[in-house]
């Protein structure tokens, strides 16, 4: 006895009305204006950082040019993820949201990595610091800070968003150390809280960091979204009435809030995949916000 799979033409699945190219309108504008606060307050923390010799101050201002920067690339990751799919790109370029997280999440280790190293070289070797101008600068960045994580809260959730919400708070954390390094200096005079409480933004930023840039690498490897059983949905699958078995299952972001399957279905008759179809892409939109699906029906029959 001989055992035939007839493969049939695959069907794909993207239900009318779900626009997964689309972007809050308010996502674009709230990037520019943060980029806008971010590029001018940096400037400003720099030379005060510079006059007032603070270690703590030209950190957050490095910092904060890596935000400029990350809020530029987040940017222009918007407007190509607003362009829709081509002959070379048939998903679009939804991706570039993930490409600069990534990157984000690079910059943020080099600026880290310059933060710790000149912080050692400080505690070894304490500089004189003018302890009032790094209280009203750092006072002013904290003031900055809140206003441009308001401009984010505006923005669309996903990797890109979060990576740059995560430069903000790391400045604000900057602007608050350089806020108490200061105003200790200020009542004790001792110097080495300066590149101490730098060492401590500098871990706070690398423990976010670090968070980005696995979520990234796994969207870029199209690891299993969090939160999804690859399991668990065939299990459901294979118990469709009608469904014999599950192959070839496959489960990936393609990018933020955008998850996409694939699957072979065995299944008895051809006759009735159209009801076994809707009943599945139903399942996988109603109970794990699955819509971008391509399934491939096998029918399984015995030929002697």
């Amino acid at each position: 006895m001989l055992v035939h799979h007839k493969h049939e033409p695959h069907i794909h699945h993207d239900p009318a009305g779900h626009n997964h190219h689309a972007h809050k309108p308010k996502t674009t504008q709230a990037m520019l204006a943060a980029l806008i606060f971010t590029i001018t307050f940096a400037l400003v923390e720099l030379i005060a950082g510079y006059f007032s010799n603070s270690l703590a101050l030209i950190s957050d201002s490095g910092h904060m040019v890596s935000d400029a920067l990350s809020l530029g690339l987040g940017s222009l990751a918007v407007w190509l993820g607003k362009r829709p799919p081509s002959q070379q790109h048939s998903y679009g370029l939804q991706r570039a949201e993930v490409l600069a997280a990534l990157f984000n999440g690079i910059l943020l280790l080099a600026v880290i990595l310059g933060i710790v190293v000149e912080a050692f070289l400080r505690i070894s070797e304490p500089h004189q610091v003018n302890a009032v101008t790094v209280v009203i600068v750092a006072a002013i960045g904290m003031l900055m800070n809140m206003v441009n994580a308001l401009f984010l809260s505006k923005m669309e959730s996903g990797l890109n968003s979060r990576a740059a919400m995560i430069h903000v708070i790391g400045d604000f954390f900057g602007s608050l150390a350089a806020l108490v390094a200061g105003a200790i200096i200020w009542w004790t005079g001792w110097m080495p809280i300066d590149p101490i409480l730098s060492l401590v933004v500098a871990a706070i930023m690398l423990f976010s960091t670090v968070k980005i840039l696995n979520e990234s690498i796994h969207v870029l490897m199209e690891g299993v979204p969090s939160g999804v059983s690859l399991v668990g949905i065939g299990e459901q699958l294979s118990h469709l009435e009608g469904v014999i078995s599950v192959h070839d299952l496959h489960i990936w972001t393609l990018t933020s809030g955008m998850v996409a399957l694939s699957a072979h279905l065995e299944i008895g008759s051809l006759e009735k995949w159209p009801e076994i179809l809707n009943r599945t892409l139903m399942m996988l939109e109603h109970e794990h916000s699955i819509v971008h699906v391509t399934l491939q029906p096998e029918v399984s029959g015995n030929v002697i």
